[in-house]
């Protein structure tokens, strides 16, 4: 008998399973977010595509997304840890150091992904949410792993911006 925790998963495009992935992201928790950021620009020749922060409407974290090719990884760091999300993000930089946070996967549909993946047995952490903004919606949902780090469900169909809902493209010398 096959565990069904076990069972592979279609997550290519060009297979026909249920859940296909059109794109995975990195989201690394840090201690310095901007310092970070430049460091992988400088040395890996990345550029960053969008940012979220104080100036965007997220007093409680800083984020870098970074691209380069197919690689976009978000680095992202606690200003104040009076939101889960800064609390969670200054937690695991403790208690970890600087490392991956979740595993951000692309989805064509969030609902139906986020369905497959708990009728199969993943643990749910956040059923699937709409965020928006001036340039769309779009649809998250998170899964639990047996570790730290949180596989994040994304549905983009009808958010054509920079990332997501909350980031925006970052001005010329955002990273100084």
């Amino acid at each position: 008998m096959t565990d069904v925790s076990m069972a592979p998963l279609a997550l290519h495009p060009d297979e026909n399973g249920p859940l296909p992935a059109l794109r995975t992201d990195a989201l690394l928790a840090v201690r310095d977010a901007r310092r970070t950021a430049r460091y992988y620009c400088s040395a890996l020749a990345m550029r960053c595509t969008a940012y979220a922060g104080p100036e965007t409407g997220r007093p409680d974290t800083l984020s870098f997304v970074l691209e380069s090719g197919a690689t976009r990884l978000i680095v992202s760091s606690a200003l104040h840890p009076f939101t889960e999300r800064a609390e969670r993000i200054a937690r695991h930089v403790s208690r970890h150091g600087d490392t991956i946070l979740d595993l951000v996967i692309e989805v064509p549909d969030a609902y139906a992904a986020y369905d497959y993946a708990v009728d199969r047995g993943a643990l749910s952490v956040a059923e699937p949410y709409e965020l928006t903004d001036r340039y769309g919606t779009a649809v998250l949902a998170t899964l639990g792993t047996p570790g730290p780090a949180h596989h994040v469900l994304v549905e983009r169909t009808a958010y054509p911006g920079p990332y997501l809902p909350g980031y925006l493209a970052p001005p010329p010398g955002i990273l100084g």
